[in-house]
């Protein structure tokens, strides 16, 4: 079973396209396992729960959850479909960072940081993480430091997801910094 191939089929099925293997999500995001492990081998993708669990356990990216009983998953964010991952609107850290890629950039600098076809805008803690997000495409990467601590107390909300990502609606053009990236 390969970890990263098996991740990103249920980031689609999770965050996207439950329909794929025949399920449907709950108000929450919440899929059932036994509905999903069936519809994955209906859509010729057989898995054991043991996978399923090795996945959520091993995913560098910290993408999904199961509840306390473990009969259900959900992904922790990244949703484009509506649903509530009941997230807490927390105080964020005075410096957030969000990774993209140089083509992005004269949009981002007019417009702001807007979420697409997401929920919410991802923001990372760490220089680190966002320059991670920024490398996965081709493309010259490209970090904006956030004045989250600006933006909070203008009034704009943060939530915090369970695997650390850092969310919000909109990160106007004002809040933003563009940081010098080695090549």
């Amino acid at each position: 079973m390969d970890v990263k191939s098996l991740s990103k089929f249920l980031s689609l099925i999770l965050r996207h396209k439950p329909e794929t293997v025949g399920i449907k999500l709950d108000a929450g995001g919440w899929a059932d396992v036994n509905e999903l492990l069936r519809g994955m081998k209906r859509g010729g993708k057989t898995i054991s729960f043991a996978d399923l669990e090795k996945v959520v356990a091993e995913n560098d990216k910290q993408r999904f959850s199961f509840n306390a009983d473990k009969n259900k998953i959900r992904a922790n964010q990244g949703h484009s479909i509506n649903v509530d991952v009941e997230l807490e609107e927390k105080i964020p850290p005075t410096k957030l960072f969000h990774g993209t890629l140089e083509k992005n950039s004269a949009q981002i600098e007019r417009d702001g940081i807007l979420k697409m076809s997401r929920l919410y805008v991802h923001l990372s803690a760490d220089i680190e993480t966002a320059e991670k997000v920024a490398r996965r495409r081709k493309g010259t990467p490209l970090i904006y430091e956030v004045d989250a601590a600006k933006m909070s107390a203008d009034g704009i909300t943060f939530y915090q997801s369970v695997n650390g990502v850092w969310l919000t609606n909109h990160v106007p053009a004002k809040y933003l910094s563009r940081l010098e990236m080695e090549k």
